[in-house]
């Protein structure tokens, strides 16, 4: 099977266009008219960075699984929200444009975001009917709309259990409390948020477990349909938790969080 690897270029919001690179499958010959769905993988890194290990390896692991992948390199600090939100926006609504030529199954597109970047992709998914997203780029809100989200050890809340670095790198120092309760995702969950994969362990030490909590808590209220893994053991950033991603960095390899991957597949098709 053939794959195409193309760089489709996504308006940035202030310091120019980001890219968003496509890892697009051939059709077989059997299925011609097969549609796929696309998940955009994001990397994680505080907003600060974007971690390399948490983009192209990830988008193969879903390649293997029929999936057509993307990964977006969306702007970081000193960018501030919601820029990165209305990017990842835009690319969705990329895909989506282009679903008939690249095979993709408009009911499946799915960010796939780390760390920081699951707050990226969970905020698409709370906010994204709201005007501020939507409107600032052109486009309408089904054209924006995930249809699902894969959170991987996310960045949910700024409140009591915060990781206060992707905070600052999200909102800048001087953000009022206002503005950081606006970003505190677990409040904004609505019966239009998406439902969701999640995975977390419970010794992660910089963004803690209550993070995957209190966004399963809430969508529990709001009746939106969520599977959450809790792993006994296993620091943060693990990405795929095997020997590709873990390098020389041994805590990085947890054998016991590498089926999240297989379960995110069993979670996609029963979508």
């Amino acid at each position: 099977m053939r794959i195409e690897k193309r760089q489709i270029v996504v308006p940035g919001q202030l310091t120019g266009p980001v890219c968003l690179t496509g890892y697009l499958l051939d059709s077989i010959s059997v299925n011609p008219d097969m549609l796929r769905p696309a998940i955009i993988v994001l990397p994680g890194g505080g907003y600060s960075r974007r971690s390399d290990r948490e983009s192209e390896p990830i988008a193969l692991q879903f390649m293997s699984m029929g999936c057509h992948a993307f990964v977006l390199n969306y702007s970081v600090d000193p960018n501030r929200f919601p820029t990165s939100l209305r990017e990842l926006a835009e690319a969705v609504a990329i895909i989506r444009q282009h679903a008939a030529e690249w095979k993709v199954d408009t009911n499946k597109i799915i960010p796939c975001g780390f760390s920081a970047a699951g707050h990226l992709a969970c905020s698409l998914g709370v906010f994204w009917d709201r005007d501020f997203v939507w409107e600032a780029i052109d486009r309408t809100p089904e054209e924006i709309r995930p249809d699902g989200l894969i959170l991987n050890y996310p960045v949910i809340t700024s409140g009591e259990f915060k990781h206060a670095g992707s905070i600052l790198s999200l909102l800048g120092e001087n953000a009022t409390k206002e503005e950081k309760e606006a970003v505190s995702l677990e409040n904004f969950v609505t019966e239009k948020t998406p439902k969701a994969f999640l995975w977390h362990t419970y010794t992660d030490a910089a963004v803690p477990l209550e993070n995957s909590l209190l966004l399963a808590s809430a969508m529990r209220r709001h009746g939106v349909n969520f599977e959450l893994h809790v792993y006994p053991a296993g620091c943060h950033g693990l990405s795929l938790a095997s020997e590709e991603t873990a390098g020389s960095n041994e805590s990085l390899l947890e054998p016991s969080c590498q089926s999240w991957i297989s379960l995110a597949k069993t979670w996609l098709s029963n979508f």
